[in-house]
């Protein structure tokens, strides 16, 4: 693939990017000096990509025969991505604190996919790549070991919440938290000393001490926090970046998201398919009528689940028919991913999709939860989908309203 011309510049021209914090995610990333050599290796960049529903992130991401790593291919000009910083040929490293390098290239797209209109990318310009694959390096080692803040939802005890509240007198924003021991913020994974950043779903940047404090009464026995530790505040407050729950480490919120597999017996799978409104107010697929003792009801399915993704592939943007077609793709067998009415409530109310926290580990039992399953026939070079506006990438085809009919399937 031929690379879009007037995005690559010259190395020798590049030059230390200073910016102004108060500008915060509106500058490029910062990204620390290259050394020109031939030879060298390059610093991994940071982007905070952030939109709003009718647009798009404005690159595509290929896996290409001949080059290692996932591609940043086709930056549109005066598009997001350029206007932040992306150049044609960077390889992208990480998603949203998540390492990919070494990941399969439909599961690199599904992580983009689910972190919805935001999303933090590092990258390494193509040659720095080569260079450090050719050395043998580990591209992991590169960049930070956590660069994540956390989502945290607690249940008030007899004691109240476990936590409190820390701040320079007379400053707004500035918020440190102090954890009891053993008491319902620490048991919900609140690290000791973290700055505060959000509070259901509301950044606390303009809150002085007494208005969070209102705040906090007015939550009833449930709070859910954006925390950050020191390490991480840092990360983002020197690159002039909101850190915000669309980033955040998701393992510790006790909502999940449900893996479901089936083989079809001679009933079939056992539910109804039923094309219905959201809590959010747009239109989504929910399962009905499990038949007790059939594949559905053996696999976990309870009435009410709204269904996410298909075979390991989000079902946004799709109308009932084409659910359905995703559906009987395979002819005996079918895995879904589904969440419960309160999770799925529970998301929509600190505006995230239910599909990051498939993506976190399970803090429990320490092991990891893998991304969305890939499709056994995904593509071998570039992944392209037909989206509202025509062929493009997952990243390119923006998530835009598609009209929805009315309809059940029973499957």
């Amino acid at each position: 693939m031929k690379q879009t011309k007037g995005l690559e510049g010259d190395k020798k021209s590049i030059i230390t990017f200073e910016f102004n914090p108060k500008d915060g995610i509106d500058n490029p990333a910062l990204s620390l000096t290259e050394d020109t050599d031939g030879e060298a290796v390059g610093e991994p960049r940071f982007y905070l990509l952030s939109k709003d529903s009718t647009e798009t992130f404005g690159f595509y991401l290929n896996e290409e025969l001949g080059c290692q790593g996932h591609v940043i291919r086709q930056v549109e000009l005066g598009g997001l991505a350029q206007r932040r910083g992306l150049q044609d040929g960077d390889r992208l490293l990480q998603v949203n604190g998540h390492f990919v390098d070494h990941m399969d290239h439909h599961r690199v797209v599904q992580k983009i996919k689910a972190s919805g209109n935001q999303v933090l990318l590092a990258v390494l310009d193509g040659d720095s790549y080569e260079a450090a694959k050719a050395l043998g390096r580990d591209l992991s080692q590169m960049l930070p070991a956590d660069i994540r803040p956390r989502l945290c939802h607690i249940t008030r005890d007899k004691s109240g919440f476990g936590f409190s509240v820390s701040g320079p007198e007379g400053v707004k924003g500035i918020f440190q938290l102090s954890v009891q021991q053993d008491g319902p913020a620490e048991r919900a994974g609140v690290p000791p000393g973290s700055w505060l950043l959000e509070l259901n779903g509301a950044s606390v940047s303009n809150y002085s001490h007494a208005q969070l404090t209102k705040k906090l009464k007015q939550s009833g026995s449930k709070v859910t926090l954006l925390v950050a530790s020191s390490a991480v505040e840092e990360f983002y407050r020197l690159r002039g970046l909101r850190a915000t729950a669309a980033l955040a480490d998701t393992s510790w919120l006790p909502f999940k998201v449900r893996e479901l597999h089936m083989v079809k017996g001679p009933a079939g799978y056992g539910f109804l398919l039923k094309e219905d409104d959201c809590s959010s107010g747009a239109t989504g697929q929910f399962m009905w009528d499990v038949d007790a003792g059939l594949p559905a009801d053996q696999a976990g399915m309870k009435e009410g689940d709204r269904l996410l993704a298909v075979n390991g592939e989000s079902i946004e943007g799709l109308d009932h028919q084409q659910t359905v077609l995703r559906i009987r793709a395979r002819d005996d067998r079918v895995t879904l991913l589904v969440i419960d009415p309160a999770g799925d409530a529970f998301y929509h109310s600190i505006g995230l999709s239910p599909l990051l926290s498939f993506e976190d580990s399970d803090p429990a039992s320490g092991s990891h939860t893998s991304s969305l399953p890939s499709p056994s026939a995904s593509p071998g070079l570039c992944h392209v989908e037909v989206g509202p506006t025509g062929p493009g990438s997952w990243l390119v085809a923006a998530a835009n309203s598609i009209g929805f009919t009315q309809a059940t399937t029973k499957a």
